[in-house]
């Protein structure tokens, strides 16, 4: 969430910029809770201050033995002018955070102004687009034929957009997450996570999924308990329980960066993604996701998104698959996120490029929300973390990429090098 301050300072600053997301605040609304909110505050300082005056003249006569009764009348009624003050004050500070909670994070200045994919900005490209001499298929073709996806088993114990895998493709798959989990552990410092998949509301809350995105969700709740408190939400991506773990705390400065990754199922209704490609393991219901997350300083957050971007593209040139990084628009960009890169990779059945990997720093939008802070060696003051994530990558979509990517003319698929010897047990095709 947005630091209150800054609006109170500046909410025109503030508006522009979130013109830019497409956001329009409404900035008459804000002024007049805030109006209300001095008004109850001063009142409400007031009364504690005549209050104590009363309390501390009653303590006076009782120590000389003078009569106090109606000083005592007196403080009984400040007493409950008080908490009527302090409760109207309450539920006025909590339309103000509730207005806070539906406003997203500001645009960082250095992302292009744009409406759509169509106005960000490729920063690079990588790999050789490979040249086919025959007929390509997608990967939903190539993996029905090598019998490694069954559909209709899928669709009769689930649903539609749920797969099942079988064979070299289900080992391949599982090869997939081993291998981006080692190679951001020994080469890149993660420390290797397990995590909940099941979440409170309070959790996506904190990063931002909540109340915005609550139709994109899977929520669970017991039949045993009829109570909202026992309701739970199959997590969206392993990003909402690696930054919840920091929820309420206060880390020692020298501790940061903190560098964690896991790989979990993802669970998304995607009930936003109407007319979105649906085909095959690029928008499932269920999904495997590698996910990084960095728990840093605010001077560095911006360098340290450029790092773990890096981090991500690893896997793409280990895998050499070629994909381009490109620099979101603010109209592109997620809700909690202040800059995003996404990293995209290539598929030939579609001659383009498909989302892989996003990285995002959300500075200390997330931070706010779940109250996680540091204290300062130099001032010994207490400062909100930033909070840097990405998908370290996406396994579904990496396995269709390589299934197209690295189709032959006979049928079969090689196997990327890099997996061969030690992941898939010295498989060279499937």
């Amino acid at each position: 969430m947005l630091n209150v301050k800054l609006l109170r300072k500046d909410i025109e600053y503030v508006s522009k910029k979130l013109e830019k997301k497409g956001f329009s605040l409404d900035i008459q609304y804000f002024s007049n809770l805030e109006k209300k909110r001095k008004l109850l505050q001063k009142n409400t300082e007031n009364l504690k201050s005549k209050h104590n005056i009363v309390t501390n003249l009653i303590k006076h006569r009782r120590n000389i033995n003078q009569d106090f009764s109606n000083l005592k009348d007196e403080a009984n009624i400040i007493i409950k002018e008080l908490l009527l003050s302090q409760k109207e004050l309450k539920h006025l500070l909590e339309k103000i955070k509730t207005f806070l909670i539906h406003i997203p994070n500001l645009p960082d200045d250095s992302i292009p102004n744009g409406y759509n994919s169509k106005d960000n900005i490729e920063i690079n490209r990588w790999g050789e687009i490979r040249n086919f001499s025959f007929t390509i298929k997608d990967h939903v073709d190539i993996g029905n034929e090598l019998g490694g996806f069954d559909w209709k088993a899928a669709s009769k114990i689930s649903g539609s957009r749920f797969v099942v895998m079988k064979g070299k493709i289900a080992l391949l798959h599982r090869a997939l997450g081993q291998f981006m989990i080692d190679i951001h552990t020994m080469h890149h410092g993660y420390l290797e996570t397990y995590v909940p998949y099941l979440v409170s509301k309070k959790s996506l809350y904190g990063t931002g999924q909540l109340p915005k995105f609550s139709t994109d969700l899977f929520h669970i709740q017991l039949l045993s308990h009829q109570n909202e408190n026992d309701n739970y939400v199959l997590i969206p991506t392993a990003e909402v329980p690696l930054t919840n773990l920091f929820q309420n705390c206060l880390l020692e400065e020298s501790k940061l960066p903190i560098k964690l990754v896991a790989n979990t199922p993802c669970f998304r209704s995607e009930s936003s993604s109407y007319g979105s490609e649906t085909r095959g393991l690029i928008r499932l219901h269920q999904f495997e996701k590698v996910e990084i997350v960095q728990i840093v300083h605010p001077k560095n957050s911006m360098e340290k998104l450029e790092q773990l971007t890096t981090h991500a593209e690893k896997i793409l040139t280990l895998l050499e698959l070629p994909y381009r990084k490109v620099l979101l628009c603010s109209r592109d960009i997620g809700f909690a996120s202040s800059k995003t890169y996404d990293l995209e990779v290539w598929f030939p059945s579609k001659n383009s490029y498909r989302e892989v990997s996003s990285c995002s720093n959300m500075l200390d939008f997330q931070a706010r929300r779940i109250h996680a802070r540091f204290r300062s060696k130099i001032d010994k003051k207490n400062y909100f973390v930033h909070t840097i994530n990405g998908s370290g990558l996406a396994i579904g979509r990496t396995l269709a990429a390589i299934l197209e990517n690295y189709q032959q003319s006979d049928g079969r698929i090689k196997i990327p090098k890099i997996l061969q010897d030690d992941y898939m047990h010295g498989l060279k095709f499937l």
